[in-house]
């Protein structure tokens, strides 16, 4: 709907539209598949570390979850960076910005916070998966960390 309701043909860039389609169907799967092996990952929907850390989920299911949210963030960051591009690139000089409709306007704003917002998650996922395989401690207490550090992490 974006390209029509800015006069445009298509988006700014049609093959990195394409990339960010056909990487989300991977990553629901690899969340999907995540709940049936080893009785599923047991962290819940927010995967805070003393629950997702090997000693509590050792098995694979909690390793392909963060790979699928990871795939579902590559995803949303390039669905992001084509809308963000269409809306300031593709529109005519003499339609205005101002005079887009909300529709064009939440999409910019949600692309923007989503661009802001995902490499910290990103990050945070990174750390979760490093501490689990890479003996790190980012979020293991006798090591040094801070356990509390991935829910702020995630909650921003």
């Amino acid at each position: 709907l974006l390209p029509m309701m800015l006069g445009a043909i298509d988006m700014s860039f049609p093959r990195l539209n394409t990339f960010s389609f056909w990487v989300l169907p991977p990553a629901l799967y690899l969340v999907i598949v995540s709940c049936f092996i080893d009785y599923g990952s047991g962290t819940g929907w927010t995967m805070y570390p003393p629950l997702s850390s090997t000693p509590y989920s050792g098995g694979m299911s909690t390793d392909l979850m963060i790979l699928g949210l990871h795939l579902a963030g590559i995803s949303s960051s390039a669905a992001s960076i084509n809308y963000l591009v269409t809306f300031l690139n593709v529109r005519s000089k003499t339609f205005k910005a101002e005079y887009c409709p909300p529709f064009v306007w939440a999409l910019s704003v949600t692309s923007f916070l989503l661009l802001v917002s995902l490499p910290v998650l990103a990050g945070g996922l990174t750390m979760l998966i490093m501490d689990r395989h890479f003996n790190c401690s980012f979020f293991d207490p006798s090591g040094g960390g801070d356990p509390v550090l991935f829910q702020h992490l995630f909650w921003f």
